[in-house]
């Protein structure tokens, strides 16, 4: 890729992109909580119920339901047609009703606009990043032709074609704007919509945007340059527009996993890397994470791939949170207002709101590229990422995802298959395993508790049935005072522990292990220490010396750490 990035010059490489903030906070995204009846009593409903179960949300994506739209396709009094919601068509830049106050509305419980609600919000509930979502070109079906709000953008009423596209998978929404046709903006005036519209919600106090509806350039592009030209013209347009109107590098892109959009981010640094999150649908929860990680191997070296927003409260919640754990990526949830699992929730999110992010994009094991997880019956699934000291590994079983009924799930629920997790299966260990390293590594299993020791080539065996999971902390023995072996394991209470330390080294004769979040500190040592130390304060601590294993407890009430370990 690096190759390929210098030769083309139309891309950048992930490493050399600037990070949007929001990536290491916890967020929640309205869509899956309201779908488009979100409003602002919903949306402060949630954010106090996340805040109140001690997992507060700090990023916020408002999702589709905010914005000036109209449809002729549904008129008040007839019957819903399944489909028709995608023949919406913006008419202006602007925020709705339901955000915006309009005159001679007095005793509206509407905020007077969007920038007071933003603004109350965030103040009320010390959000940090608020974004919001609209489509490539506006909304679904683009932009209202001969309208006020839209007119100076020129939009022209076009109907995509995607033979291609739907010969492979039928799509409602693609065949909706099929049918319903694109206010297609002229492209020669995109720069300027996309200009108004962001500098427009900058003044409002967003922070960022989702754009969605990305692929859809290529079944309008006849006529106005092919795809590629096309895809150029508008990538470069909304790039330009995210970096004079928003500070964080604020875009998520969405929908826009052709080769003609990866080949055209330059700076975009987030994109979804799958289908869409469906909830209600038990044969997709498997393979959304499967095939999250399998197209992170390209996506990766692009963008952060974003995995999707899912239920904290759901059959397959752990599934999912074990894969944002090691996915490196955005960790958001779509719960609706009081409807959590809060116990999950607290392995993800410290009490401040921030997440233990690892340093890659998630990506399957080596062992497991040329495997199918989802249907060959008989292989588990690995992802594996780093922490700034650690390792870690994720395992899953993913069978039973297809073909796509209920029947395949439930025949596969009660089978139960067996693998192996092994330190080998954390490619570029040698960013964290140092000079000091004996070459074995301490292996703490999240869901037995149990830490082992193994040779870097050794394995552990894992068995697991359908939608379950474990996720493995790999961390490096070493040696320290030329006796003391030792590994730091992180929060032991959280599914990517080693991702809560920031540094382990030997000052003045004692260990010190700095890092962040309350709960259970876990290391291997092969001794047992004769004091222990938080912030200068001596703790307590308990030591197995069957299994090695040292643990401390750090209060709730401290958030950063320097645990001085001595022997």
């Amino acid at each position: 890729m690096m190759i390929l990035e210098k030769q083309l010059g139309t891309f950048a490489l992930r490493e050399t992109k600037q990070m949007p903030g929001m990536l290491d906070w916890f967020g929640w995204c309205t869509w899956d909580a309201f779908y488009t009846a979100v409003n602002p009593q919903g949306i402060k409903d949630g954010l106090m119920s996340f805040s109140q179960g001690g997992a507060p949300a700090r990023f916020l994506l408002i999702d589709d339901g905010w914005q000036d739209t109209v449809n002729e396709f549904q008129k008040e009094g007839e019957s819903f047609i399944e489909g028709s919601q995608f023949g919406g068509r913006l008419a202006s830049i602007k925020e709705n009703n339901k955000f915006r106050r309009i005159e001679n509305e007095a005793k509206s419980k509407a905020p007077s606009d969007l920038k007071e609600f933003i603004s109350d919000i965030k103040r009320t509930f010390d959000l940090k990043y608020v974004y919001v979502w609209h489509a490539l070109h506006g909304y679904w079906g683009g932009l209202v032709p001969n309208t006020l709000g839209t007119k100076s953008y020129d939009p022209k009423l076009r109907y995509p074609q995607t033979p291609g596209y739907l010969a492979y998978l039928r799509d409602i929404s693609m065949e909706s704007m099929e049918k319903y046709g694109i206010g297609v903006i002229d492209p020669d005036k995109i720069s300027q919509f996309y200009d108004d519209l962001h500098s427009y919600l900058a003044s409002q106090n967003v922070d960022g945007v989702k754009v969605d509806v990305q692929n859809i350039l290529e079944t309008i592009s006849a006529g106005l340059g092919g795809r590629v030209s096309l895809t150029r013209q508008f990538q470069q347009a909304l790039e330009r527009s995210i970096a004079a109107n928003f500070k964080d590098n604020g875009i998520i892109c969405c929908m826009g996993q052709s080769t003609d959009s990866i080949y055209h981010s330059k700076q975009s640094a987030i994109s979804r890397a799958s289908d869409d999150y469906y909830p209600e649908d038990p044969t997709t929860q498997a393979q959304h994470v499967a095939a999250v990680a399998f197209n992170s191997i390209f996506l990766g070296e692009v963008v952060v791939p974003d995995w999707d927003m899912f239920y904290s409260l759901h059959d397959s919640a752990e599934f999912h949170a074990v894969a944002r754990a090691v996915g490196g990526c955005a960790v958001y949830v779509s719960d609706k207002p009081g409807q959590h699992d809060f116990k999950i929730l607290q392995r993800l999110v410290l009490p401040d709101g921030s997440v233990l992010r690892a340093k890659y994009p998630g990506r399957p094991s080596r062992d497991c590229l040329f495997t199918d997880p989802v249907v060959d019956g008989k292989s588990l699934f690995k992802i594996w990422n780093l922490n700034k000291c650690t390792g870690v590994v994720g395992i899953f079983n993913c069978q039973g995802s297809w073909p796509s009924t209920k029947k395949a799930v439930q025949m596969a629920a009660s089978t139960e298959l067996s693998g192996q997790v092994s330190p080998a299966d954390v490619e570029y260990f040698e960013e964290v395993s140092g000079k000091l390293w004996t070459g074995d590594c301490a292996v703490f299993s999240f869901k037995t508790g149990a830490v082992s020791r193994l040779p870097m080539e050794g394995s552990l065996n894992v068995a697991l049935k359908v939608l379950e999971c474990d996720v493995f902390t790999v961390s490096p023995i070493k040696v320290y005072n030329e006796a003391i072996e030792f590994a730091a394991i992180g929060l032991m209470n959280m599914y990517n522990s080693g991702g809560a330390l920031e540094s382990v080294e030997s000052l003045g004769g004692k260990i010190h292990v700095k890092g962040r979040g309350a709960g259970c500190f876990g290391a291997y040592s092969n001794t047992k220490p004769k004091s222990c130390s938080i912030n200068l304060k001596d703790e307590a601590f308990n030591f197995n010396g069957e299994h090695n294993l040292l643990t401390i407890t750090i209060p709730a009430t401290v958030n950063r750490w320097d645990i001085a370990i001595c022997y």
